[in-house]
């Protein structure tokens, strides 16, 4: 097995060049290769899925209190490696030191406590009521219970937010886990195993399985349920897999997030929210602004503020450290690729660059950040995912075209409306089909962990956050407790006419006597 060098720091692991059965890691803004993980084979998931569930039942005997501990060291842990934790992930991803520390540290120390505090008052036995005349005077409950040995599979674009992330709802409840991270971006997860390991996490309750697709489709196949975070296609590939054995599965998949601007909105507001929630991440988060609509009268003074505030971003290879870029690199080759492709596109067809439109030259994975006008609806910038540091902007007569126009897309993950009349944009925002809106925000609703985060129509199945980003890790089981009993119930055999009777009077004395129209 592969484990020892699981267990060793990044930094140990640097080599150049490739090496049979690693997987070479890049820093995305160099083009270096800094690192080498196990490309692990099916044979080796199958036997991490053995340890795992061994150990599983003795986490989940250490009850919430026992793991909430474990959790809370780990929270403690983040912070004082903090710094340690920011390069590791700006050395694999290529963002800014300020998008490593606010979209990543802020969340994953976040999250370490909410689900140790929230997890038993979410997975606690529940007491139900029922006006059911056959179970009156019984003890009725509904318990959750882990499902054993839980897959997550990982993005690359925040590989401690929204990969490790939610292994730690899956661990409160009691589960074993194995994180199969994205090949392009495994460093994160690695070390915080190395973390709960230090944080008293038992051995094999959190394992991390690193290599190509492969190795995420080994797991799908030794897990008692998947989690899974990506591309709407690969989704789908997970999702056809997993029905082979059955296995449950929670998808959190593509968004073309739509931003409206209505004409009473605080452009200044609006504007810098659009650059961004639209360039943060070099773009590469789901719920990033992918698309704005603007309503005519204030179309010209939103463009021309929003064109200079990203000229003025600063783009670079962030390893200065914090203050010295806005935007990095983008972290995946092939995505700068899809970028390039949607710009070019929009200019073929009568868009125009303000600023940006090409890729960047020299080592790393650049692309200018982008503000594209003069955008149509047949575009590939306004309909598929672009996922990285684009703006297209497009004007339209009132409110009811962008409604339109924003729901015209098979995406619905998130979505942000701005008006000064919180009254009017709430309205609005009620009317997008999507899993999020945001009214004079954007993507902050991921960081109050207490509300469910999820997409509608081809951005997703299930949740993460809330009740349901716990529950969906457990098997719910209905209790129905006897505790007063006859040798016989009245409608147990045999039947008599007499007894019959009596039921009819009963349900139509409880049921039958409600108003007719």
């Amino acid at each position: 097995m592969a484990g020892t060098e699981e267990q060793a720091a990044p930094e140990a692991a640097a080599t150049n060049g490739h090496q049979a059965g690693q997987v070479p890691v890049e820093n995305p803004a160099t083009g270096e290769v800094v690192a080498h993980v196990p490309n692990l084979s099916a044979d080796e998931v199958r036997d991490m899925a053995k340890r795992g569930r061994a150990a599983q039942p003795g986490w989940e005997a250490l009850g919430f209190a026992g793991r909430a501990r474990v959790m809370l060291r780990m929270q403690k842990w983040l912070l004082d490696n903090a710094e340690r934790v920011i390069q590791t992930i700006v050395k694999e991803t290529g963002k800014s030191w300020e998008d490593a520390q606010l979209a990543e540290i802020s969340y994953g120390a976040n999250a370490f406590g909410f689900w140790a505090k929230n997890a038993e008052k979410y997975l606690g036995d529940e007491k139900v009521k029922s006006s059911a005349v056959l179970v009156k005077g019984k003890k009725l409950m509904v318990r959750y219970r882990p499902l054993g040995l839980i897959g997550v599979i990982g993005p690359w674009n925040y590989p401690l937010t929204n990969s490790f992330g939610d292994c730690i709802p899956a661990l409160m409840a009691g589960n074993s886990v194995i994180l199969k991270p994205s090949e392009i971006t495994p460093l994160t997860s690695m070390l915080m195993l190395e973390g709960l390991r230090e944080c008293g996490m038992p051995e094999n309750v959190f394992q991390v399985a690193t290599g190509y697709g492969e190795t995420g489709a080994a797991l799908v196949d030794e897990v008692d349920m998947i989690m899974f975070t990506g591309s709407t296609a690969t989704g789908k590939k997970v999702m056809q897999k997993a029905a082979e054995t059955l296995t449950p599965v929670s998808l959190e998949l593509g968004g073309k997030d739509p931003m409206i601007v209505l004409s009473d909105a605080d452009l200044e507001r609006a504007a810098n929210a659009a650059t961004y929630y639209s360039m943060q991440n070099s773009g590469q988060t789901c719920i990033s602004v992918e698309r704005v609509f603007v309503e005519e009268p204030i179309y010209d003074e939103f463009v021309a503020k929003v064109t200079e505030k990203v000229k003025a971003i600063r783009q670079g290879d962030p390893s200065g450290g914090a203050g010295t870029v806005e935007v990095g690199s983008m972290t995946f080759p092939k995505q700068v690729d899809i970028v390039e492709k949607h710009v070019n596109d929009a200019l073929a067809k009568g868009a125009k660059a303000l600023t940006g439109g090409h890729r960047g030259s020299g080592k790393g994975y650049y692309f200018e950040p982008t503000v594209l006008v003069d955008v149509t609806p047949e575009m590939d910038c306004m309909r598929e995912e672009t996922f990285g540091p684009t703006l297209p902007i497009m004007k339209v007569r009132d409110a009811e075209e962008a409604i339109r126009l924003a729901n015209d897309s098979p995406y619905g993950l998130a979505a942000s409306v701005f008006s000064k009349d919180v009254g009017r944009g709430e309205a609005v925002a009620r009317r997008i089909e999507a899993g999020a809106v945001c009214v004079n925000d954007a993507m902050l609703n991921y960081s109050a962990i207490e509300l469910p985060m999820g997409g509608w129509k081809a951005s997703g199945l299930g949740h993460r956050h809330g009740a349901g980003g716990i529950r969906k890790y457990c098997a719910q089981q209905a209790l129905l407790v006897s505790r007063f009993n006859m040798k016989r119930d009245l409608h147990m055999f045999p039947y008599t006419k007499k007894n019959t009777d009596r039921l009819m009077k009963a349900f139509r004395f409880l049921w039958g006597r409600g108003k007719r129209d």
